[in-house]
């Protein structure tokens, strides 16, 4: 996933405009936060021509670094031997911006980085939720080709990994929002093909049909009571299917 940086919750422009500042500064930066939250983008818009590398590619960096001004780091914490590397850096003189998901940094972090920039997560940002869904929903149109918008107020965003389980999820609701019932079957027999074995597959795997099936009925007619009667059960039978699967979120 490559994006421009965005910015329009408060805690994005102040990182933004720390970066416009690095533009024009010969300093090393670290930039923190959980994963999806931008470091990427922002370490690329601050040296758009500089060597990337991931930490773990240790000796691709140390044979690199004579023969670079400037280079971005993802994952520093990950370096096997982060000491040495910091060492060899002031040795070639070499800039770099770094990136980590470690939100306490270690004095070695900091006697080597003068700036630091913290990227909340995007359950803090919430501007920049709206500006992804509109991002990722475009782009989910141009490769599944389809011109119509998705109601995106229809789900909670996915924000358990930030940027990244929101992409995932508007272009699981786009590939999934003009799929047929045989498409679907399709993708249940692919699931299933590899995780059947067992000498009771058939109730360990009943609840990817009850759970969707009331789930949607839930939010369609409201009450138990309507539920039971659209699906033709009896309710106390309807209560004891949700209750059988309050593991996957369905409540009494």
């Amino acid at each position: 996933m490559s994006l421009v940086f965005l910015t329009s919750s408060v805690a994005s422009k102040e990182a933004f405009k720390t970066a416009n500042l690095l533009k024009s500064l010969g300093v090393n930066a670290l930039i923190s936060g959980e994963h999806g939250t931008g470091k990427r983008s922002l370490a690329k818009y601050i040296l758009p021509e500089a060597t990337v590398f991931d930490a773990l590619d240790y000796e691709e960096i140390i044979s690199s670094l004579p023969s670079c001004k400037s280079i971005i780091i993802y994952k520093i914490e990950n370096s096997p031997n982060i000491e040495q590397l910091f060492e060899l850096i002031v040795k070639y003189q070499v800039r770099i911006i770094a990136t980590t998901c470690l939100l306490d940094h270690s004095e070695r972090f900091e006697d080597q980085f003068s700036i630091k920039i913290p990227l909340p997560p995007l359950q803090e940002r919430a501007e920049d939720i709206c500006m992804l869904q509109e991002v990722f929903a475009k782009e989910a149109k141009t490769i599944f080709g389809i011109e119509h918008n998705f109601d995106l107020s229809k789900h909670d965003p996915d924000l358990s990994k930030n940027a990244y389980s929101l992409r995932r999820q508007i272009m699981m609701n786009y590939l999934l929002d003009d799929i047929n019932e045989a498409e679907l079957m399709v993708i249940i027999e692919n699931f299933l093909s590899d995780k059947l074995g067992s000498n009771n597959d058939y109730r360990n795997f009943l609840h990817l049909f009850e759970v969707p099936l009331i789930q949607a009925g839930m939010k369609r007619f409201k009450s138990q009571l309507q539920l039971s009667e659209r699906l033709g059960l009896n309710r106390n039978t309807l209560r004891k299917k949700i209750a059988e699967n309050e593991a996957f979120g369905l409540k009494t």
